[in-house]
């Protein structure tokens, strides 16, 4: 679904689908991220709503407690680990790890993926945009469990410039 009129945004951002950025969605500080081995936390909440999964699971801290459980979160960038334990926690599926130092063209986001079947090692998946659209084929390089509760945490490498544009794969087998 193509989303080109305001109209069409607001249906859809209405519906709980965050199709660019706006208040609510947190990108790590430009200069920093580009240095940063094994990237930083992004964080697309499109709500307010009751919710903290994110900063009671961060094992660094980084992203900050909550003042009310209904904010948006904070992330402290400096303690940033790019671990991926927070894509996994999200409930709403809104935290993603981006590595901006994979290769000059390319980078890896960590994306959480709840689907079955699930991606393996070296198997090309078409990347989706944040409205479904198929913008990009990426390579995985891993899949993981961290929390043990079926949310997977799939890397792949990605052309750098659709990193703030793809949000989630989908497997062609």
């Amino acid at each position: 679904m193509a989303c080109g009129c305001i109209e069409d945004k607001e249906k859809l951002y209405n519906s709980g689908v965050l199709v660019e950025h706006c208040e609510g969605a947190v990108l790590p500080p430009a200069e920093e991220w580009k240095k940063k081995r094994g990237g930083y936390v992004i964080v697309e909440c499109p709500q307010r709503i009751p919710c903290n999964p994110c900063a009671t699971v961060c094992p660094s801290g980084a992203i900050v407690p909550h003042a009310d459980i209904n904010d948006t979160p904070e992330i402290d960038y400096a303690k940033c680990t790019g671990c991926g334990i927070c894509v996994a926690r999200c409930p709403g599926l809104a935290c993603f790890v981006a590595d901006l130092t994979y290769s000059d063209e390319s980078a890896v986001l960590k994306l959480p993926y709840e689907l079955l079947p699930l991606p393996g090692k070296g198997e090309v998946v078409k990347c989706l945009n944040r409205t479904g659209d198929v913008v990009a084929d990426g390579e995985v390089i891993s899949v993981s469990e961290p929390l043990k509760d079926c949310t997977h945490v799939v890397s792949i490498v990605i052309p750098k410039n659709l990193v703030d544009d793809i949000r989630s794969i989908k497997v062609v087998r």
